[in-house]
């Protein structure tokens, strides 16, 4: 492709909106429109801070600047691959992560619920202060990022991150490792519970697979690059969140919570369990999506 009439920033983003539009791409996977993720691609291929492009739209591009900014749009629309695997890496609230097609592109609200404090005393009161939190369990970790964001909130806490996935682990190595918390963070393989033996945790969060194996058939091209073990969760998509819920208690502290997110089938996990008292919690972009629940209601 020329990118001779192609000069700007601004004439790159205008460029990248109109191909991924023409090309039907669909986001989802850490921005949630075309524009977002039109000013994510471009800046992060220039190695500009990818918090605002507004400063930069009138900045010339050098030639190859502004064949490498081409050749990333154009893989884009056509691979479908989600930007984060053409770019290997994505943000979770300003923080980088490393991510490849091994792993989910990491993109859970209760990232969000612990870097704003949605959990403690200032939110709805889970625990008195992030202090108070001296072991904390990511259950179905992926690339590790839920684990490293707990790592950072809660400043006392070991953490414990588990995947079924030798290759999820593999890549939560590498953002331990960027990120230094390999005294802190323990990776261990294996299915849910059964490599933690009889530890007891503080908080247990979990963004287990979740959907209904009818809506992972119908996935668009871009979800479809990511592992289907980390998107299937049986026919109605709450199989795992079914063994979380039963194994978990043996696992809580005294005053210890779990959080899990399960998505849009609020009205199917209380029908399943009508005695359990789910804390549904909201972020910025979801309602109901998330529930915490205390261990002296589930034992």
């Amino acid at each position: 492709m020329s990118t001779a009439d192609l000069v700007t920033i601004r004439d790159f983003l205008r460029y990248a909106v109109s191909s991924f539009r023409a090309a039907g791409v669909v986001h989802g996977h850490g921005t949630s429109s075309v524009i977002d993720e039109a000013a994510y691609i471009i800046l992060e291929t220039l190695h500009l801070p990818v918090d605002d492009i507004n400063p930069w739209l009138d900045a010339k591009l050098t030639k190859p600047e502004r064949n490498a900014v081409a050749k990333i749009i154009a893989a884009r629309v056509k691979t479908r691959k989600p930007a984060a695997y053409l770019l290997k890496k994505t943000y979770m609230h300003g923080i980088p992560f490393y991510v490849d097609e091994r792993v989910i592109v990491p993109r859970s609200y209760i990232g969000e619920m612990l870097m704003q404090g949605t959990l403690g005393p200032d939110g709805i009161g889970l625990y008195e202060t992030p202090a108070t939190i001296g072991s904390v369990l990511d259950l179905c970790t992926g690339s590790g990022c839920l684990a490293i964001l707990a790592a950072m909130t809660f400043e006392n806490a070991e953490v414990d991150a588990v995947d079924l996935s030798k290759d999820a682990i593999a890549v939560a190595k590498i953002n331990v490792k960027d990120h230094s918390l390999g005294e802190r963070i323990s990776l261990h393989q294996g299915d849910l519970f059964k490599p933690l033996k009889d530890k007891r945790y503080d908080l247990i969060i979990t963004n287990p697979p979740y959907v209904a194996k009818a809506e992972v058939k119908a996935f668009p091209p871009e979800y479809k690059h990511e592992p289907v073990m980390a998107h299937l969760g049986g026919d109605d998509g709450f199989d795992i969140v079914r063994r979380i819920l039963k194994e978990a208690p043996k696992y809580l502290s005294e005053d210890g919570v779990i959080v899990c997110e399960i998505g849009t089938g609020r009205d199917l996990l209380e029908a399943d369990f009508p005695k359990l008292p789910f804390i549904w919690i909201d972020s910025e972009e979801s309602e109901g999506e998330v529930f915490a629940l205390r261990a002296r209601d589930i034992l």
